[in-house]
């Protein structure tokens, strides 16, 4: 298996938080980057960015001074809808875990640490970032969306480049309805009978749940949308 280099940002403006975290995500990951708030996190992440760098995983704290967590994970998103992040805080705030749940959140750590814990979980969350980093293998079972998307039917994945798309539960549903049907326009209320079970859903949960699809497959968007009506994912024609 080929090895992959992973690299991680640490967002803490706590000191000893910083130097304690930065301690053991150095025993697991192979360069651990850090930051004292959002504001530096994110012109660190724009270098990277102009160096075609970037970071498999961010691990932040939420209340920090200038930017704080949350402002700089929507800041993130903007530009890069496929990031990773573990949070840290003192608290879990109800209110922040709600705005988290339908992103690339993969833990959450309370202050003070649970060393057993956190180093399961950090394991955990490297394992996912190789299995990202992994190519496709190629099979029979997979499906041409555009020049830079592909879905495995074997695993049901989403692959972009050669590198699976992160989606979240409601999000591959949505697409699995779409790939059943490549070529048809899905009316909204058959996403609401095939992926939510309720009919009567209000709109604005598939819409909510479309543009955060939509926003990770935004460089080459292969969903189709018919204002008023539904989506679809257009046939590719094969030579």
């Amino acid at each position: 298996m080929q090895n992959f280099k992973t690299r991680v940002l640490l967002v803490e403006d706590e000191e000893l938080a910083r130097k304690t975290l930065a301690f053991y995500l150095n025993t697991i990951f192979d360069e651990v980057i850090l930051a004292c708030d959002g504001e530096e996190a994110l012109l660190i992440i724009k270098e990277n960015e102009q160096n075609n760098k970037n970071f498999d995983l961010i691990l932040t704290d939420l209340n920090m001074p200038n930017v704080n967590g949350m402002q700089m994970i929507d800041e993130i998103l903007k530009f890069s809808p496929n990031q990773r992040f573990i949070i840290v805080s003192a608290h879990k705030n109800e209110e922040d875990l709600l705005k988290l749940i339908n992103l690339r959140v993969c833990g959450y750590f309370v202050k003070p640490l649970n060393i057993d814990n956190m180093m399961e979980m950090l394991q955990k969350a490297k394992e996912e970032v190789i299995l990202d980093k992994q190519p496709i293998i190629k099979t029979n079972n997979l499906i041409p969306l555009n020049n830079s998307y592909t879905f495995d039917l074997t695993n049901n994945k989403l692959y972009h480049k050669n590198l699976i798309v992160k989606l979240s539960k409601k999000e591959s549903e949505i697409l699995d309805v779409l790939i059943k049907n490549l070529g048809v326009v899905i009316p909204i209320e058959r996403f609401k009978e095939e992926v939510w079970d309720n009919i009567n859903i209000n709109d604005s949960s598939l819409r909510t749940v479309m543009k955060r699809l939509k926003d990770k497959i935004k460089d080459d968007d292969f969903i189709i949308s018919h204002k008023g009506y539904g989506y679809i994912i257009e046939k590719v024609l094969t030579k």
